[in-house]
């Protein structure tokens, strides 16, 4: 991985393979090495693959400042990372969080996002991702209750530091579907990652929801106009393929996908089955 500078931030990038362009974006709590299976799949098949460490996150910049976290930001180091890449237009796909930053980047700048695929993560007419921690609290607490208690400085920084490997673990096998899709060594590149980067830049993503919320306000119900791919895991137990039903409302070219055995951790849990699908709609929308 390189460094690149950019919106105000230093961002670790893999960059391989040659052709028409490919960001892979990465989600809570993970790295561009969640890509690790789709990053020579692309290359091998002529694309070229882009991923990077988000801000926050493994090698990337941590600010201080919860605001340089907001969703604006973040879709500012896509196209800034596009810019410095001389990358005039892109494939966005993402999983997790990865997902709502491609989602709003294709809405925000669709003269530079070509396609989108998004793991997990549905489309519903908002691009912030997330509602707002009131209507979490009222309606969804049983669901994105974590969410809540993220928004407390310090509470989830102190569980993490308290035994980094056995939260991160924890994090990670509560919404698999297969709770050993990591080996020990792939789980160790997480791991020295996050103790060495701490939580509280990938956390602080979540302190964001509500002025997220109101900075996008006038992109509510927006549609994506671009070739879409949804790719729904048949075993989330947070982002269930029923999500998926009626997001050709608002995404009139729309392929969707089940993957089956798989829970969120879907690139990863079924790198094989992912990576086919993708490089099918990619080969059929190019």
């Amino acid at each position: 991985m390189r460094s690149i500078e950019t919106n105000g931030v230093t961002l670790a990038v893999d960059d391989q393979g040659t052709g028409d362009a490919v960001v892979l974006l990465h989600g809570f709590p993970e790295l561009a090495y969640s890509w690790r299976h789709q990053i020579p799949a692309l290359a091998d098949a002529g694309y070229r693959a882009v991923s990077f460490d988000q801000r926050g996150y493994g090698a990337s910049s941590r600010p201080e400042d919860v605001s340089d976290y907001s969703l604006e930001m973040l879709v500012g180091d896509v196209i800034g990372l596009l810019d410095r890449l001389g990358i005039d237009t892109a494939t966005v796909v993402g999983h997790d969080w990865g997902s709502i930053v491609g989602w709003t980047t294709a809405i925000v700048h669709p003269d530079r996002i070509s396609r989108v695929a998004s793991l997990n993560v549905p489309y519903r007419g908002a691009c912030i991702g997330f509602p707002t921690t009131d209507v979490i609290r009222e309606q969804l607490a049983d669901r994105f209750g974590y969410v809540l208690m993220f928004q407390d400085e310090g509470v989830v920084e102190a569980m993490f530091s308290a035994d980094p490997d056995a939260w991160l673990r924890g994090a990670f096998s509560m919404v698999a579907g297969n709770k050993d899709f990591l080996t020990d060594d792939e789980f160790g590149v997480f791991a020295d990652a996050f103790r060495a980067g701490g939580i509280t830049g990938p956390v602080n993503w979540y302190r964001n929801i509500d002025a997220n919320a109101e900075a996008f306000d006038d992109y509510l119900d927006a549609p994506i106009q671009q070739p879409t791919l949804m790719l729904a895991a048949d075993g989330d137990p947070v982002l269930p393929v029923s999500l998926t039903e009626g997001m050709d409302r608002w995404i009139p070219d729309l392929t969707t996908v089940v993957i089956e055995d798989s829970g969120h951790w879907t690139q990863q849990e079924q790198p094989e089955a992912v990576s086919a699908a993708l490089l099918d709609w990619l080969d059929r929308t190019s």
